[in-house]
């Protein structure tokens, strides 16, 4: 059962793409999409004001460059505008003029913006059908696009009332072809939500990160896993977030000051703790508990709920081929990995890799391992949504 207003758009089983899509934008996310659907065997012509991406794009078989004169063969099925989201418009109105395709969607992560923007320019709002995929990386550019980035992701997409059901179906198909799970949602929904799950946590973790800007050398040799974990997305490029931010600024900006209020009543509690106010140590559990509870509330795998594990911690040698033994090991056990992560020890030639597999199975790949060579621990490890 689906949250009200979150309706799945479409089967879970994957269709055939559009037979012809223009991809304007050959950014990570462009690109992506175009690597997908070539996968798929639809036709992809690609455009770019960055030549150099373009040419990169082209290169890594992504599809063909877009001629000047447009398509020689007609309109295409599909024309995905993969730029940010302010630039949405512009490129409907230019794309919309040259008669580029039949059907016309964006993967903007904001979407009342476009759309008012749209309305403003005069943009045929029928055959606009508003879209988002929820996913990315840390990296952008072409050089860091791959066909499977929407595998078992969540694809917004915004049917607008002038929309045909032909065409929101047709940009479902773009989703389900890109190996996404598409989900109908209102506009206005979606950007309130994606303020929540992805535009503040990107904030709150640059702010994390700046942190570290002048911390000492000696300091940050100390880091483990959490300040990675924390931290990892602020790695991505500053101009781009500063056009989504700019693009839905009222609700990252609440849910901003709801985290801002947080940590600095817990700031208060441990100010009063340090002062010898013992009973402040409950405000300082109650934004821990709540925490908790929050993460639990996360999808966890297939988009069901978190699923408690057991965390397999082995010490591997920093070199060639120890996690493929690690892999079969666990194969030959019979276990399933259901996620991994490494930590590099400063200094040593060693990792400690954790294995996270259902609880029945943590005793016996830890038995596996250590047959194998490599003494392992078991410990509860909570949840993972991943």
């Amino acid at each position: 059962m689906t949250e009200p207003g979150l309706v799945p758009a479409g089967p879970d089983l994957a269709r055939s793409g559009p037979a012809s899509v223009v991809v304007i934008g050959t950014g990570l996310i462009g690109t992506s999409v175009a690597l997908a659907l070539r996968a798929g065997g639809s036709a992809v012509w690609l455009a770019d004001q960055d030549e150099d991406a373009l040419a990169l794009a082209v290169s890594l078989g992504a599809g063909d460059p877009l001629s000047g004169t447009g398509l020689t063969g007609g309109p295409a099925e599909l024309a995905v505008l993969a730029v940010p989201p302010a630039a949405v418009a512009g490129q409907l109105r230019t794309a919309q003029s040259r008669g580029l395709a039949r059907c016309y969607t964006d993967v903007a992560s904001v979407k009342e913006l476009p759309l008012a923007q749209a309305r403003d320019l005069g943009c045929d709002m029928t055959s606009y059908v508003p879209g988002h995929p929820l996913s990315g990386r840390e990296r952008s550019g072409p050089a860091a696009a791959r066909a499977d980035l929407f595998t078992g992701r969540p694809w917004v997409i915004c049917p607008q009332p002038a929309n045909a059901e032909a065409d929101v179906e047709l940009v479902i198909r773009l989703a389900e072809a890109c190996g996404a799970q598409p989900v109908r949602v209102p506009a206005a929904d979606h950007d309130q939500w994606v303020a929540l799950v992805s535009h503040a946590p990107h904030a709150v973790a640059a702010a994390m990160a700046a942190r570290l800007e002048y911390a000492p050398a000696s300091a940050l040799a100390l880091a483990g896993q959490g300040l990675r974990d924390v931290t990892r997305v602020a790695a991505a490029g500053a101009s781009m977030w500063v056009q989504i931010l700019a693009a839905n600024p009222r609700p990252a900006s609440a849910v901003l000051r709801a985290v801002a209020a947080d940590l600095s009543e817990t700031a208060d509690a441990l100010d009063s703790l340090a002062a010898g106010d013992e009973q402040a140590a409950k405000q300082v559990a109650d934004l821990l508990e709540r925490g908790s509870a929050g993460v639990g509330r996360i999808p966890g795998k297939h988009g069901g709920p978190t699923t408690g594990f057991a965390a397999v911690q082995v010490v591997i040698p920093d070199r060639p081929g120890e996690l493929a033994r690690l892999f079969q090991a666990a194969g030959a056990a019979g276990v399933n990995i259901e996620d991994i992560s490494i930590e590099h020890s400063p200094g040593l030639p060693v990792g400690v890799a954790e294995l996270w597999v259902s609880p029945a199975a943590g005793r016996s790949l830890a038995d596996a391992l250590a047959a194998a060579g490599w003494p392992a621990s078991v410990r509860v490890a909570g949840n993972i949504t991943s």
